[in-house]
């Protein structure tokens, strides 16, 4: 697999959105282990500061733990704390320009409903 860094964030913050968007996905569950700094440093030619930085980051938000000797591993809750977090700032940061958008084209919930149907148009 091939990751395209992108010159907008730093990387150990790209590298930390990837870990989430796993945990998001059901990629990664409670107790699976992360790949080793090691492995994904060597993996993706990264400095292994910058894979340590992201995983501690991760650390800090109780996201995945440390288990000495044995590496990073997934904890209890990730998800559900990850989603409840996404979803407050979606709704705090996010739909209110959507929110915005949709007004200003005069599209209505009927109109947008029809459209998020397969094959759907407005």
């Amino acid at each position: 697999m091939s990751i395209g860094w992108n010159d907008n964030a730093p990387i150990y913050r790209q590298l930390k959105e990837r870990v989430i968007g796993m945990l998001l996905d059901g990629l990664l569950k409670p107790g699976d282990a992360l790949p080793s700094v090691r492995q994904v440093a060597a993996d993706y030619q990264l400095n292994p500061i910058t894979v340590s930085r992201a995983y501690q980051e991760l650390v800090d938000e109780v996201l995945v733990e440390k288990r000495r000797g044995l590496g990073m591993y997934v904890t209890e809750g990730a998800r559900d704390k990850l989603l409840a977090s996404e979803r407050d700032r979606f709704i705090r940061e996010e739909w209110p320009a959507m929110l915005e958008r949709i007004r200003r084209l005069g599209l209505d919930v009927d109109q947008l409903l029809r459209a998020a149907q397969p094959g759907g148009q407005l």
